[in-house]
């Protein structure tokens, strides 16, 4: 059993996602950071489709009842077992008793905390992801317990990997969405030829983006919508939908971000610049 002793900003069981009930307006939720997570589960030998700790900007204080072994990755979060500091992308023991924390964020926004063997929150529509809609919670709080199998022997293939950072990276790689054939020639050369700021409404719904360009009226009819879609409003704001986002919307989707784009968005915090590239 995993104790939260302090839950931090926001932190939450996430899995590969929930497939299959968009058309029941259940989006796919799961891990924002599809990249880190995989890796961390890799790690361990665990299943791609294990649970994980999705740990927001500020981290968690955890309480460790029995023996295990874990890997972290992603946003560079301060991490320590026990006071001593431990890396991203490395396997861990971990023994009964220990504690491990998060201090000062350095960089990224988002880190990713794998135990052998993967979380065992309860499954719902096929997945222990959260989401408030359809499961009891959307985010740890104080005292909160989570059940992880017991571990005591475990040899890795591979105890550490080096992995090329994308926490400094800029570029979103995209593709054409459904009206992208509306925009003009002078909406295009805004869409790509600036740099946009991550505003503060950003969250595993949506990012919403500081700059505008010109907006679309044209009218259209409600229509599906997926992580990564790019909207964009009447008066030139630019959304993208994340994990937790609608799963139909009625604004223009002008492009559809990479599922390593979306990786990169997801380590975007307020104040960070991207750019947009046409795959």
């Amino acid at each position: 059993m995993l104790k939260v002793l302090k839950s931090g900003l926001f932190t939450s069981v996430q899995d590969i996602g929930r497939y299959g009930y968009l058309n029941k307006g259940v989006p796919v939720a799961g891990y924002m950071d599809g990249f880190s997570a995989k890796k961390v589960n890799q790690l361990l030998d665990n299943n791609i489709d294990a649970a994980v700790l999705e740990i927001t900007m500020t981290g968690p204080t955890l309480f460790f009842e029995e023996e295990t072994y874990i890997s972290m990755g992603g946003a560079l979060l301060s991490a320590t077992l026990n006071n001593e500091p431990v890396n991203n992308y490395e396997v861990i023991k971990v023994e009964k008793g220990d504690i491990l924390s998060y201090g000062k964020l350095e960089k990224g926004f988002r880190n990713y905390l794998a135990v052998k063997g993967g979380f065992k929150t309860p499954m719902v529509l096929g997945s222990r992801s959260f989401f408030s809609s359809v499961t009891k919670k959307n985010h740890l709080v104080d005292g909160d317990e989570l059940e992880y199998d017991a571990c005591s022997l475990f040899e890795p293939k591979i105890s550490k990997i080096i992995v090329d950072s994308f926490l400094d990276e800029k570029e979103l790689k995209v593709t054409k969405g459904p009206e992208f054939k509306n925009l003009s020639d002078r909406q295009l050369e805004m869409l790509f030829g600036k740099k946009f700021s991550i505003s503060n409404e950003n969250n595993r719904m949506a990012y919403k983006l500081e700059e505008k360009i010109v907006g679309l009226t044209n009218s259209m009819i409600t229509s599906a919508t997926l992580p990564g879609t790019v909207q964009l409003t009447p008066s030139g704001k630019l959304i993208i939908l994340m994990k937790d986002g609608q799963t139909t919307g009625g604004y223009p989707r002008i492009l559809q971000l990479s599922d390593r784009a979306i990786s990169v968005l997801a380590q975007k915090k307020y104040g960070d610049e991207v750019k947009f590239k046409l795959n």
